[in-house]
C-alpha cells in the first residue's frame, strides 16, 4: 500500500447539542480511517465546541467560524461552511460526513480499500454512497422521491472541489473565483460503493423536530416567520413512503436508539403522496429504475 495516501475527514456543525445532532458520533464514525479530521464549528452557544474538544483526539483540528446571516437563502451558508472544511483539509482524499450522518463500523475498511484501489486511476474522482434516510424513529427508512438516494462523500483532493448549492454534494470548478462568480461547475466522475450512509436528520423527539425544522428552514428562507399560535408539534405520520429497517445501526448510535422516548408507527393506509408520484413509484416498482431522478454526479463503471 502507498504510505503517501492520506485521508482528511471534515464536517461542520453549529449548536449541535441544542438541535439534537449526533455530531460527535458522526465524527467518531469516520475518524478511524482518517489521518486528520477538520471540524468546522460555527458560533455555538450550547457547548458544541467543547464537546468536540472533549473527544481528545490528536487527529481533530477545529476551524472556528461565524455564520453569516446574510447567506440565509437557498442554504448558501451550508455550502460556505462545507467549503471551509474543504479549504482546511490537507489529505490526498477528502471524506465528508455531515453532523447527522454515520458510517457503520463494519464498512470503514471498505472505504479505505476503495481509496487505495482507485487512487492511481485518473478517471475516478470520487465515490458515491447510497443513503438510508431514517424517519420518525430508528426502524423506518424513507424511500420516496422526496429524499436523495445517493450522494458523493469521498473525493480526490487534487482539483478545485466546492460544495454544490446547499452542500448536499460536490462539483469541480476551474477556480475558486469562478465558483464565487457563479460557474456551474462540472459533475465528478464517481464509482458507487455499496456502503450506506446512515442519515438521521428526521429522528428526534417531535417537539425538538419542530424546533430543528424552524431553524433549518430559516436558512433557506430568511423571511420565514412562524406565529407562535400556529406552531404545531411535528407529525411524523404525515409522510409518503417508508420501509422497515431490519439491519443494525452503528454501535456509536446505541445510546440514541435505546434512548428513543417517543413512539411512531407507520401506517401505510395513512400515507400521503401526490398522484404523479404514485404513478412514478408504480413504474419504479415494476422496472427497478427511478425515472427523472436528480443526479449531481457522473457514474462510471469499473
Amino acid at each position: 500500500m502507498n504510505s503517501e495516501i492520506t485521508i482528511s475527514g471534515f464536517s461542520y456543525v453549529r449548536n449541535g447539542i441544542e438541535m439534537g445532532y449526533p455530531f460527535l458520533e458522526a465524527i467518531q464514525s469516520a475518524l478511524p480511517i482518517c489521518d486528520e479530521f477538520i471540524a468546522v464549528v460555527g458560533d455555538s452557544r450550547d457547548g458544541t465546541r467543547e464537546a468536540i474538544l472533549a473527544l481528545n483526539s490528536p487527529k481533530i483540528k477545529i476551524v472556528d467560524t461565524v455564520w453569516d446571516m446574510n447567506l440565509r437563502t437557498g442554504g448558501k451558508i451550508f455550502a460556505q461552511q462545507s467549503n471551509a472544511g474543504v479549504d482546511a483539509i490537507s489529505g490526498k482524499w477528502g471524506f465528508h460526513i455531515q453532523a447527522d450522518e454515520l458510517i457503520h463500523e463494519n464498512d470503514l475498511h471498505k472505504i479505505k480499500d476503495a481509496i487505495y484501489k482507485y487512487d492511481s486511476d485518473p478517471e475516478v474522482e470520487g465515490f458515491l454512497f447510497p443513503f438510508m434516510n431514517f424517519w420518525g424513529g430508528y426502524n423506518y427508512i424513507r424511500t420516496s422521491r422526496k429524499v436523495h438516494r445517493n450522494e458523493i462523500r469521498v473525493f480526490k483532493n487534487d482539483k478545485v472541489i466546492r460544495a454544490y448549492r446547499d452542500s448536499q454534494g460536490f462539483r469541480v470548478y476551474t477556480s475558486k473565483e469562478a465558483y464565487e462568480n457563479g460557474e456551474k461547475g462540472r459533475k465528478l466522475n464517481v464509482v458507487k460503493l455499496n456502503i450506506p450512509v446512515f442519515h438521521y436528520s428526521y429522528v428526534r423527539p417531535p417537539k425538538l423536530m419542530t424546533k430543528k425544522g424552524e431553524v433549518f428552514h430559516s436558512f433557506y428562507d430568511p423571511n420565514l416567520v412562524v406565529d407562535e399560535a400556529e406552531k404545531n408539534e411535528f407529525k411524523y405520520e404525515s409522510i409518503d413512503k417508508l420501509e422497515e429497517f431490519k439491519g443494525t445501526h452503528p454501535k456509536l448510535m446505541e445510546k440514541w436508539v435505546k434512548g428513543q422516548d417517543w413512539t411512531f408507527v407507520y401506517d401505510k393506509k395513512k400515507a400521503t403522496m401526490p398522484f404523479k408520484y404514485k404513478v412514478l413509484h408504480f413504474i419504479e416498482d415494476l422496472t427497478g429504475y427511478r425515472f427523472f431522478e436528480y443526479k449531481n454526479y457522473r457514474l462510471i463503471k469499473k
